[in-house]
């Protein structure tokens, strides 16, 4: 095709920080070579024409300012309307086919990479072209995803999966992402093939600390989840219920478990099996005090240990979805150790964020 443009976006781990960046606490991500690829060029009118033969599916609308929303998250248009507002303009439309072999709904961020990936290929086919960083395409995906549409969600799909490799983010009292350059080796991803229950996780995990803390700031102002230490929590236990407890427990060893991992993959002397611990302490927390694990999850994380994995944990919102191992060794076999519990085991590793091919 004449003026085509070809991009692509890797769908992500969290690896540390797994329910903390809605609250505005860091988190540390990483981008995985399972991507999404858009390619197409201009149209001769301005309308859109997005070819999805994954799902077997086109999507067509008209291009115009400010775009009213058709369906609940209308991604598409969203990003259509912020990047008009910042001065994009589409009068010749645009045609392309999306292509990706990133788990979907499965907790890997595979619609916030397409979003990304949507606007990278906009910004380039755009009537006025212009080049953005990496940093200011998440921001601008975080607008279309969440901001837009007033959802619940944080800023870590956008910014790993733009910006990429491992990253940690910080969302308070600013966006700093600084990149980390670990030597990693494989990880195994397991898609447990089971639904997630976003809403019903964030209603109870989310929320559910949400008013804990409100709870505790009635007599202390100053708690905050930033410097509250698990010990004083006994201080408040006649105003919080036992499974509030164990939510802001869960959160503020999560928090310190990140700040161990952060200094770990900034060390000269990093060492493999000191992340795999770092994992699968985060994985306890995960399951036995947010409980946003599964059976089956937990089936398929100890499979993987046994066969030589050094450490794994849930990813994503949870109660279904993917878990990870990291297995620098062994692979082949952890993989199918997962895929005898019932899972899609894939191979990853660390990779780039957004880019053209």
């Amino acid at each position: 095709m004449e003026n085509t443009v070809s991009v692509s976006t890797p769908g992500r781990i969290c690896l540390f920080g797994e329910h903390q960046d809605y609250l505005g606490l860091p988190v540390i991500a990483a981008a995985i070579s399972r991507r999404v690829n858009i390619k197409g060029q201009r149209y001769n009118k301005p309308k859109a024409i997005i070819h999805l033969p994954d799902i077997r599916r086109t999507l067509s609308f008209d291009i115009f300012s400010e775009m009213p929303y058709t369906n609940k998250r209308d991604y598409f248009k969203s990003a259509l309307n912020i990047l008009q507002r910042n001065g994009y303009t589409f009068k010749d439309g645009v045609e392309c086919t999306v292509r990706g072999n990133i788990p979907i709904n499965s907790g890997t961020s595979s619609s916030s990479a397409l979003l990304v990936n949507w606007i990278h290929f906009l910004t380039k086919t755009a009537d006025n072209p212009n080049i953005l960083s990496n940093e200011t395409i998440a921001e601008i995906a975080y607008q279309a995803e969440v901001a837009e549409f007033k959802e619940a969600g944080g800023m870590m799909d956008h910014y790993s999966t733009a910006v990429g490799n491992v990253i940690y983010l910080e969302s308070t009292p600013k966006i700093e992402v600084e990149t980390l350059k670990p030597k990693l080796g494989t990880f195994v991803l397991g898609d447990s093939q089971e639904p997630k229950d976003t809403v019903g996780i964030l209603k109870r995990v989310k929320y559910g600390v949400i008013e804990a803390i409100d709870k505790i700031k009635k007599v202390n102002p100053d708690f905050s989840l930033f410097t509250a230490n698990v010990e004083e929590l006994s201080i408040y236990s006649n105003l919080l219920h036992i499974d509030e407890v164990a939510l802001i427990e869960a959160n503020i060893a999560n928090r310190d478990i990140l700040k161990q991992a952060l200094t770990l993959l900034k060390s000269p002397s990093f060492k493999d099996e000191d992340l795999g611990n770092l994992l699968n302490v985060h994985q306890d927390n995960l399951r036995d005090k947010l409980k946003i694990s599964t059976p089956k999850i937990d089936k398929m994380i100890q499979a993987g240990l046994e066969a030589g994995a050094l450490g794994g944990k849930i990813n994503g919102s949870g109660g279904g979805g993917c878990m990870f191992v990291y297995a620098p060794k062994n692979a082949f076999e952890v993989a199918k150790a997962i895929e005898s519990q019932g899972g899609k085991a894939y191979i990853i590793r660390v990779d780039e964020g957004t880019k053209e091919d």
